[in-house]
């Protein structure tokens, strides 16, 4: 869930996902050191001391995280490019615009991310002949194109009008300012946002084993498959997933950090 916040300048606050550590925070800090500590630890005393079988189900599982890494990576372009133009399409001027940037979110809002990608690979990949990697790129794009198109849409509502207004006086066109002005400053404003959606996307590309990707979580099914060891090998892919989701938290942090040394 976004809010905006007028005070002390524009900002959205996420609530719904991962805590992202920064410096104004101590009590996050501790927390999300707290936790990145209890898993390396965990994965290190699995696959050093206690060995075997967990130091074998950490070299299967891990060889899944190219994948992992690589449906996440190719989705999350997809899905800014699709929230931008479902944002801009929410607030341009066309009724038309409006219509189909507004339908597109509410529809794609209430189909499960599950059903979307089983559709988009057995229905139209019969048509469009879809492999399973672009299959779960696009399914992901599109689910979480909505989500972004929302997030964009109130981080240019929170931009002063009067810069629009300004940037018209002086003779830019519309598409100029927003371009060079408005989105610019937007994009520091949803930055937290978007470093959030990229860790539930990172969560929820586990969903693509659905469609025989061999991810991190399908190579964990296909172990317990042949060992039957079930808790072990998901307590190990439960971890790998913990430490990933974590150290990308810190790094969308750390670039937030780091534009607002560069506003100052």
């Amino acid at each position: 869930m976004a809010s905006l916040d007028q005070q002390g300048g524009p900002r959205i606050e996420v609530t719904d996902g991962a805590l992202l550590p920064t410096r104004g925070d101590r009590y996050i800090i501790d927390s999300w050191r707290l936790t990145i500590a209890f898993a390396v630890l965990a994965l290190i005393l699995l696959i050093f001391v206690t060995k075997d079988p967990y130091d074998q189900i950490f070299r299967v599982v891990i060889k899944g995280a190219p994948l992992t890494f690589g449906v996440t990576a190719g989705a999350i372009l997809g899905s800014i490019v699709l929230g931008l133009f479902t944002g801009l399409g929410q607030i341009a001027r066309g009724r038309a615009l409006n219509l189909v940037a507004g339908v597109y979110v509410e529809l794609i809002r209430g189909i499960p991310l599950l059903v979307q990608l089983i559709f988009i690979y057995f229905a139209l990949g019969k048509f469009f002949r879809l492999d399973g990697f672009p299959a779960a790129v696009i399914a992901l794009s599109i689910c979480y194109g909505a989500y972004m198109g929302e997030i964009f849409r109130a981080g240019i509502q929170a931009i002063p009008r009067g810069q629009m207004e300004a940037a018209l006086a002086l003779g830019m066109t519309r598409g100029q300012a927003m371009r060079l002005i408005i989105l610019p400053q937007t994009m520091k404003i949803i930055l937290p946002a978007i470093g959030n959606e990229f860790i539930a996307m990172l969560k929820d590309s586990s969903l693509v084993s659905v469609i025989a990707l061999r991810d991190i979580l399908r190579r964990g099914r296909e172990h317990v498959s042949r060992t039957f060891l079930s808790l072990e090998t998901y307590a190990v892919v439960a971890l790998v997933y913990l430490v990933f989701t974590l150290v990308l938290s810190k790094l969308v942090a750390m670039m937030e950090d780091r534009m607002k040394k560069h506003e100052r």
